[in-house]
């Protein structure tokens, strides 16, 4: 009998995201390493299943693992989330894996980079410039057009974004950033702290596309339209909703533009997580990450005879046949449950009534009372999630909405 794959994943203390690909490693039958940023108590009595990792140093990190394969072989490296795909692609070069290359993973995980060489290539995208956080923010302000958005360059989760829509709320927006640059945990480079990225604001829709590369093929998983508008001063996502609603054209054109970027940053393998605006003058490329959707989100989608997104994952990355990459026909959507203030999160109340909406399959709370609860810009975790399903998008939005209006959060 052939031995069992040996799978990495990569797993930071922050993620979401560690129940549902260790469940899908586990449906594989697979031999699993898991690596964190910081040591597990349990990693002295299981030393074959537990690395401690340095994020910040993918170099480092793909030496440990190098070491660690001298005992037992890897087969594959998977990133959970953004904070994990440089290394991941750090760690398959080292091993000789099939992975993205790491220039396009480390470009893409800048936001400045990315916007640069998609630009170069033709990829639409908005105007944009870097501002260094040494520069003095009111001289900034009189360059630059309004509206505009200020972010930082390797935050995710909208944390830190901010719409500016005259010089007064530039310098505000510029100020505040760099307090939050100063206090975030990243395992970015320090070149990331000390910069930020201004672009135009475009009107339109948002839209986030799951997508799976496979010998640099893009293949469309989901299109998620995202209902609530997103016009600023934060950038908040609350309601995603699969299939779109978006004309047939524009839904191709929303494709063949992610194409196009995931091409021009030289992405070849693996998830993507693509967000794009669409208006009159067609989709603009906001983001390419190499990585699968955030939070818990990824429950919305089911494919072929009910594998799950982590499972996918998981048997691209090991090389294993993927049957189907349909999704199922029912329309399907979560919302993403925001913070409404800063504060403790004292008692939650209606979660059996939310659950009882017709059509909703779940309602997850992931905070805890006596958790402090931080909204955006500052924060980027969100209260929990909401999971409906139905026969339509417009059944499933109103389910969510539903279910989202019978909670009640008593934060101190």
């Amino acid at each position: 009998m052939p031995p069992a794959s040996r799978l990495l994943l990569l797993l930071p203390t922050t993620t979401y995201r560690t129940e549902a690909f260790v469940d899908a490693a586990t449906k594989l039958g697979v031999e699993l390493v898991c690596a964190s940023e910081r040591p597990s108590t349990l990693e002295e009595l299981s030393p074959d299943s537990l690395v401690t990792l340095d994020f910040a140093d993918p170099q480092a990190s793909a030496e440990t693992i190098a070491r660690f394969t001298r005992r037992l072989p890897i087969d594959a490296v998977v990133p959970v989330d953004d904070q994990t795909t440089v290394v991941a692609a750090a760690i398959s070069q080292r091993l000789g894996l099939k992975a993205n290359s790491l220039p396009a993973v480390t470009t893409a995980r800048d936001k400045h980079a990315m916007r640069r060489c998609l630009a170069e290539s033709g990829v639409p995208v908005p105007r944009f410039r870097l501002v260094r956080l040494s520069d003095d923010p009111a001289a900034r302000a009189e360059e630059v057009g309004y509206p505009c958005v200020l972010k930082p360059l390797s935050l995710s989760a909208s944390r830190g974004v901010i719409r500016a829509n005259d010089a007064r709320e530039f310098v505000a927006a510029f100020r505040r950033i760099a307090a939050i640059l100063e206090t975030a945990e990243t395992t970015r480079s320090d070149e990331a702290r000390r910069a930020l990225l201004v672009e135009d604001f475009l009107p339109g829709r948002e839209v986030a596309l799951e997508g799976l590369l496979v010998g640099g093929t893009l293949h469309v998983l989901a299109l998620f339209d995202k209902p609530d508008p997103l016009d600023g001063p934060f950038f908040e996502e609350t309601i995603y909703v699969t299939p779109s609603r978006l004309p047939e054209a524009t839904q191709a054109r929303i494709a063949s533009v992610t194409r196009e970027a995931c091409a021009a940053l030289g992405l070849t393998e693996g998830p993507i997580h693509a967000e794009l605006r669409v208006n009159e003058r067609g989709p603009f490329v906001l983001e390419v990450a190499a990585r699968s959707i955030g939070g818990l989100c990824s429950r919305t989608l089911t494919f072929g005879t009910g594998l799950s997104l982590e499972e996918l994952i998981l048997r691209h990355a090991l090389g294993r046949p993927l049957q189907s990459l349909e999704r199922e026909h029912r329309a399907a959507g979560v919302m993403m449950i925001p913070i409404p203030r800063a504060g403790r999160l004292a008692a939650v109340h209606g979660v059996d009534d939310a659950a009882a909406v017709d059509g909703v399959e779940d309602v997850a709370i992931t905070m805890h009372p006596g958790q402090d609860v931080i909204p955006l810009p500052e924060g980027w975790q969100y209260l929990g999630f909401i999971f409906a399903r139905a026969q339509t998008p417009a059944v499933v939005e109103q389910a969510l909405r539903r279910a989202h209006a019978h909670l009640r959060f008593d934060i101190e």
